[in-house]
């Protein structure tokens, strides 16, 4: 009794670091620019955008460049994820099976982008490990998804630092426990008055010579947006 108590306890500081790190990391509201470069043995892409968030329930992605691709936008409500695409003027529903696909030829997942699946409510959490990122002291906790969850991975290991709660590395593993992306987060600096990485490599386990790198620009954190801003009709009067 004693062994599952503690436990018991332990697993709750788990969550409640995961959900610190997360809260932190987008704030009551977020809106970024962002570069995302993918990068392959014979050629690097390169991509910008902007994206907002308010909670953890209410999400929009827009394409900025390259010039073909520009105004397409993802639209995060709930559990129910949109894509936009100007060229054909139609607003389409993305189901779930397509949250492991590729996001825009990258490395990260739609669900690494637009994140249907929670880190908090999804999984069950444990501390592994504690070990040094960046030079910053940081919890390994084990993310295991919770029976019936709809969620990309088989298991997921997150490192957080232990004074400001960031995320500085994450490994994603399919459901046979094999590794396929490295999340590693570095260039920590001042980005909306909290430190921050501003450098995010997603590298697949089994691909030598590919990744891809999101780079903040601008960050801000918690001013007003609006409910109505996410919605579908909003998505074509995005700039």
């Amino acid at each position: 009794m004693v062994f599952l108590f503690v436990n018991t306890i332990q697993a709750q500081q788990a969550i409640d670091i995961v959900r610190k790190a997360d809260e932190r990391s987008r704030g009551k509201t977020s809106f970024a620019e962002i570069t995302i470069q993918t990068v392959r043995t014979n050629w690097t892409r390169e991509m910008s955008m902007k994206s907002w968030t308010k909670g953890n329930k209410l999400a929009v992605i827009l394409i900025i460049a390259p010039k073909k691709d520009q105004g397409i936008a993802f639209l995060k409500n709930g559990k129910e994820v949109w894509n936009w695409i100007p060229a054909i003027e139609r607003n389409i529903k993305l189901p779930p099976s397509m949250m492991s696909q590729s996001w825009m030829g990258t490395d990260f997942t739609n669900d690494d982008l637009v994140k249907e699946a929670s880190i908090v409510e999804d999984y069950d959490h444990h501390f592994l490990n504690d070990q040094t990122i960046e030079g910053r002291e940081c919890y390994q906790i084990e993310m295991i998804p919770k029976p019936n969850a709809a969620v990309v991975w088989g298991k997921v290991i997150l490192w957080v630092d232990k004074k400001d709660f960031m995320m500085l590395k994450a490994n994603y593993f399919d459901e046979d426990n094999q590794l396929v992306n490295t999340l590693q987060c570095s260039d920590i600096k001042l980005l909306g008055g909290k430190l921050f990485p501003a450098r995010l490599e997603m590298i697949p386990e089994n691909k030598k010579g590919q990744k891809t790198i999101l780079l903040y620009h601008n960050l801000k954190f918690d001013q007003p947006i609006d409910d109505q801003f996410f919605m579908n009709q909003n998505l074509p009067k995005l700039k």
